[in-house]
């Protein structure tokens, strides 16, 4: 595939392309696709089911498309990210090497990642899950002359392979027990089956939200995809992993046994843990943020397991505080990751470096990009004023308050679940502090850093816009931070 916006780690800026037309059809059209997902999410979450059956696109089944509430949520935060990718692509295209192939890859892959919670069927969505996964394939893909680039695109495509095998075995085994393709028409599932399905769907899509043990891809892709890309996938892509965990195992298979919960909650944690204590260490900038992604879906995936299992246990009320922790989280997440990522790309972008220990000093010579980064690393340390500290404070809070009558279990699995997170807050403020502080305090410690300029309006303008969604996301639950009635 031709090369298109270089990701280098030790190389210098590549010459503005005098082709300026491809990078601003590309932008445009990534924006519009996003702002369709958003419409459409809207009227998903706020009106009745849609549903739209084509007969004729596929033989037999055909493609069936319906949107509701949790489907319509997912496609407007995923169309949110990418509007703001939209103006970005623009600028940093403009300051690399440009291929047209590579560009038009990218509005395909947003329109694959908004058909995935718009599925209405199983074909449909196995259909569009593996769209989304080819065309993310291809986009890490896009400085392929590079070895580790090709490197991590292949780690990248096993691992999404193996997880697309899981879905489609899990999603099989499920469609022939409920004798049905659509999804609201599956009969009772004989528990044996359920029990099956759960196991093979939450590999399949924890691999895709970069769980542990199944987040090896995401480490290595998301650092040697173009920044542009790096945000979609890390602020879009991975909350698929998330719905199909919604969607199939909570929602289609719900409600399940204690075990279930308490399984999305010890694989959440161990996510959440493993993820800040990589990031605290790592050197290169987008490696940091990519560990921080499965931090950040771990914390996620923590608070639907507690919701589970506070439902399972009779504790509608902390239940239904851990669901609204974890959806609040993926907005935040979605906000502050994606700004984090667009930031890096304006730093590699103006120094072709990605090493903290060899920048510094950017405060100075790219003074938005620095505020910018500021408001994403806030958000992802989950202190107050940051995006991400509102679900956060809720899903401790769910924790906290389970009275103690409503199971033994809860005493065990709850004050283990309040340390993973508090452990995981507090070294994701020191990673976020040295990304911060090594990487545009101080003074430059290289020449590339020394002569970096600020990013162009354009990519200025798409940081905007998610730098205004943090601010959204930190004070659209301050009504729950200000209400101090506690859950039951």
């Amino acid at each position: 595939m031709t090369a298109v916006l270089t990701a280098g780690t030790s190389h210098p800026p590549i010459a503005p392309s005098r082709n300026n037309f491809g990078p601003e059809i590309a932008g445009a059209l990534t924006s519009v696709v996003g702002a369709c997902g958003v419409a459409a999410g809207g009227l998903g979450m706020f009106g009745a089911v849609r549903s739209i059956h084509i007969g004729w696109l596929l033989p037999l089944a055909g493609v069936r498309l319906e949107l509701d509430p949790l489907g319509g949520f997912f496609m407007a935060l995923a169309g949110a990210v990418a509007v703001a990718v939209g103006p970005y692509v623009i600028g940093y295209a403009r300051r690399e090497r440009v291929g047209a192939v590579s560009l038009a890859v990218l509005p395909a892959f947003v329109a694959a990642m908004l058909l995935v919670p718009a599925a209405g069927s199983v074909t449909t969505f196995v259909l569009a899950w593996e769209l989304m996964a080819i065309s993310s394939v291809a986009l890490v893909l896009t400085e392929h002359t590079r070895p580790d680039v090709r490197s991590a695109a292949l780690v990248y495509a096993v691992m999404t392979q193996l997880g697309f095998a899981a879905i489609l075995i899990g999603l099989v085994v499920l469609s022939a027990a409920g004798h049905a393709d659509r999804f609201a028409d599956f009969g009772p599932i004989p528990e044996g089956v359920r029990t099956a399905a759960f196991g093979l769907t939450v590999v399949g899509f924890g691999s895709k939200a970069g769980l542990v043990p199944l987040h090896a891809w995401l480490p290595r892709a998301h650092p040697e995809a173009p920044s542009p890309v790096s945000a979609l996938m890390s602020a879009a892509m991975v909350n698929m992993g998330v719905y199909g965990i919604c969607r199939v195992d909570l929602q289609l298979l719900g409600p399940g046994p204690r075990w279930w919960g308490m399984t999305l909650m010890a694989v959440g944690g161990v996510s959440a843990l493993y993820g800040v204590v990589q990031a605290s260490v790592a050197t290169d900038l987008k490696r940091l943020l990519a560990y921080s992604t499965t931090e950040n879906l771990g914390l996620i995936t923590l608070a639907l397991g507690a919701s589970t299992l506070f439902a399972a246990c009779g504790a509608a009320g902390p239940a239904t505080i851990a669901a609204a922790a974890a959806m609040l989280h993926l907005i935040a997440h979605a906000a502050f990751k994606g700004l984090g990522f667009l930031a890096a790309g304006s730093v590699l972008a103006a120094t072709g470096l990605r090493d903290l220990d060899r920048l510094g000093g950017l405060a100075r010579r790219m003074p938005y990009t620095t505020v910018l980064f500021g408001v994403a690393a806030l958000g992802a340390c989950g202190l107050p004023l940051g995006a991400g500290f509102v679900s956060e404070w809720l899903l401790v809070q769910s924790l906290i308050h389970t009275a103690p009558g409503h199971a033994t279990v809860l005493s065990l699995t709850t004050p283990l679940a309040v340390g993973a997170v508090a452990l995981t807050t507090g070294l994701g403020v020191a990673a976020m502090v040295k990304a911060f502080g090594i990487g545009f305090l101080a003074r430059p410690r290289s020449e590339e850093a020394a002569g970096a300029g600020e990013a162009p309006v354009s990519m200025l303008a798409g940081m905007t816009i998610a730098a205004a969604a943090c601010a959204v996301a930190r004070w659209c639950g301050c009504p729950a931070c200000r209400d101090r009635s506690h859950p039951r």
